[in-house]
């Protein structure tokens, strides 16, 4: 695995769990944002292989940072929502919304890497 990933959380903590995990399982070039304006930024001026975003962050939320992902053409980039949100109508809104898989808060690296195994 040698692609970039971006890795979007307002909870510093969270980043840090999430960015741990990605280099555990082989990820070692990572970008953090703590926000859905911040991350697009990162987007303008660098190449991902893989988003992996929260849901609930202030200002811009995951839901509306992937839909603004979705519609500036970026269609073929894999991005897996992580969020504490476990409803089933959750998870049917993230994947309308143009995520590719859905993980729910807790989760354990294996988990982490099977999701992303199987999106990009």
């Amino acid at each position: 695995m040698s692609g970039k990933v971006l890795v979007v959380d307002d909870s510093p903590t969270m980043r840090r769990i999430v960015t741990n995990t990605l280099k555990r399982i082989g990820y070692s070039e990572l970008e953090e944002a703590e926000n859905g304006e911040e991350a697009l930024e990162l987007l303008g001026k660098n190449t991902f292989e893989l988003i992996v975003t929260d849901w609930n962050m202030p200002g811009m939320s995951g839901l509306e940072f992937i839909k603004s992902v979705r519609s500036e053409d970026k269609n073929d980039l894999p991005i897996l929502m992580v969020t504490t949100r476990s409803e089933a109508e959750d998870v049917r809104e993230a994947l309308q919304a143009g995520a590719n898989s859905y993980i729910v808060k807790p989760f354990t690296p294996e988990v982490l890497k099977e999701k992303i195994d199987s999106i990009v």
